[in-house]
């Protein structure tokens, strides 16, 4: 049996407490703490209870009483023990699932109002947090709610129960206790935040680092024909408004670096940069992906998550493969479109954000609303202003530009010098269709580097299908020689071979070769004056009525 003197109040011991949980950073940790060491003094029962935001309202039981539904006392942390036996618990009170809203009686008008309350006659006193007939079954005789605080501001309440009539000595420091308790709990959420801040912050570097190398890996705009000076002229025109954007194009032809050329143009570039496929979000997650929920909404969401668009706030967010996402969500999309705000799962009110939304997609939009699989109004939505990305196949001249892009950036990644191409190489991989787009022409080159280890390319790095195509420009390109020279002579053999060709089908017409080859006629002149190293002081025959 315990000895009387264990029973009796030691202000040591209370201190030691008090000491203890001062070093404690976890606030469940903390929390768990408190009610384990005060539970070493014969207590009957030990709540936290903290305030936070209304997040079980629709199905509690307490909501009428509730003032706002925005506030609400949460039973943090709890410990009990029974005379009775194991499995009594605490009655209708339960860690994690209980609330008792702000201004009810009687926590939750003490909490309110900053007082405390020591009950040592429960006949007369009225109902308290404990069920009372636990209480009675348990042999309590009083119990004392103390309110937490901190700066002034309520934190939440501790309620203490016992089995004998607490001493007089221990009765002030019921509130010397809640308040070093609720700077303990300040600082406790403060490094809570930290980590929680900087674990977002590690997710967001992480994020963007690996953004910066698919940017890389997958180039840039870069090339000089019509189609590309077409789409940087869209870019121009839509990137200082703050309309929605719906890029276009086949898989691998560049939409995300389109949507950061926009944001890169825009009043929105030093602020986030979100994309999302919708493609890899099941429907049933769609809307905790997007819009977030608060801890305890449904079953497994044990903690808060901020959704795309509250991370994408003051900033853009790209919703790739849009036509991938549920009818549902759609509709879901739509609203948010139209009022700028959402209720994330469980929380009390509405979040406003500033975001510009831009969506792409490989499906046909219109053919996807006519078979309802896509729905109209959302469509009309997006639809303010687009850009269509045409495929590689419709741009070869910008292939070896790109070529010579995407090499540079796998030799300086792969720490190798810039690999030597031979020239009927570069004839394959222009004359190549690529279905897969600027990305199949990067994995191309990735794995042609990997094979040459180090040395030349050669056709035997190809795939079979480009090789096949070689052999076709060989024959057709008498031009291409198949010399071993740097990467620089090569492209530049191939870009005067390409030029003959349009010099050959406009007739020898150097204005209309300009306009095929998407360069300016000053450009071809320079061109041609430089491969035939013409002096410098030469005309261009056109401006001197040559046909």
């Amino acid at each position: 049996m315990d000895s009387t003197s264990d029973r009796r109040f030691d202000p040591n011991f209370a201190t030691q407490i008090l000491l203890d949980l001062s070093h404690e950073h976890s606030l469940e940790k903390l929390l768990q703490k408190l009610v384990d060491r005060a539970m070493e003094r014969h207590l009957a029962c030990v709540q936290v209870w903290l305030m936070e935001k209304g997040d079980l309202c629709a199905t509690c039981p307490s909501r009428p009483e509730c003032p706002d539904q925005s506030r609400c006392l949460h039973l943090a942390a709890a410990k009990a023990h029974s005379i009775l036996g194991p499995g009594k618990g605490f009655g209708q009170f339960d860690p994690g699932s209980s609330r008792i809203p702000l201004g009810a009686p009687p926590i939750g008008i003490l909490v309110a109002q900053g007082q405390g309350r020591d009950v040592q006659n429960l006949d007369v006193a009225p109902v308290s947090p404990l069920d009372p007939a636990w209480m009675r079954e348990e042999g309590v005789r009083a119990y004392a709610i103390s309110p937490i605080c901190y700066k002034g501001e309520p934190l939440g309440a501790i309620v203490a129960a016992t089995r004998e009539a607490p001493e007089a000595q221990l009765r002030p420091w019921g509130p010397i206790f809640a308040n070093h308790i609720g700077s303990a709990i300040a600082n406790a959420r403060a490094f809570d935040e930290i980590q929680r801040l900087k674990g977002q912050l590690e997710l967001h570097n992480a994020y963007l680092q690996e953004a910066v190398i698919e940017a890389k890996a997958f180039g840039d705009l870069v090339g000089q024909s019509a189609a590309l000076r077409h789409i940087i002229g869209q870019i121009d025109l839509v990137a200082p408004t703050e309309a929605s954007v719906l890029i276009l194009g086949e898989t691998g032809a560049g939409k995300e670096l389109v949507a950061r050329a926009i944001r890169a143009r825009s009043r929105r570039a030093e602020r986030p940069f979100m994309r999302v496929n919708c493609g890899s979000i099941a429907p049933e997650l769609v809307d905790s992906e997007l819009f977030g929920h608060e801890r305890g909404s449904f079953t497994g969401a044990v903690a808060q998550r901020k959704g795309w668009f509250e991370r994408a706030d003051g900033g853009t967010l790209l919703l790739d493969e849009i036509g991938e996402l549920s009818l549902a969500g759609q509709a879901r999309l739509l609203r948010v479109l139209e009022t700028s705000s959402f209720a994330p799962a469980g929380a009390a009110g509405p979040v406003k954000v500033d975001v510009r939304l831009m969506a792409a997609t490989s499906r046909d939009l219109a053919q996807e609303v006519a078979r309802g699989a896509f729905r109209r109004d959302l469509f009309h939505r997006l639809h303010v202003m687009d850009v269509q990305l045409p495929p590689l196949r419709e741009r070869r001249v910008d292939v070896p530009v790109l070529v010579r892009a995407f090499l540079e950036e796998i030799a300086a990644r792969q720490e190798l010098p810039i690999p030597e191409l031979e020239p009927e190489v570069m004839g394959a991989l222009a004359a190549y269709d690529y279905p897969g787009n600027l990305r199949e022409l990067q994995h191309v080159l990735e794995r042609a580097v990997a094979l040459a280890q180090g040395g030349p390319l050669r056709l035997e790095h190809l795939p079979a299908e480009l090789s096949a195509v070689a052999a076709h420009a060989q024959r057709t390109d008498p031009a291409v020689a198949a010399t071993l020279r740097p990467l620089g002579e090569a492209v530049a053999a191939f870009e005067r071979a390409y030029i003959q060709r349009a010099l050959d089908q406009t007739g020898g017409h150097r204005t209309r070769a300009a306009a095929l080859l998407g360069i300016s006629r000053k450009s071809l002149w320079e061109r041609l004056r430089d491969a035939t190293r013409a002096p410098p002081g030469d005309a261009d025959p056109d401006e001197s009525g040559e046909a």
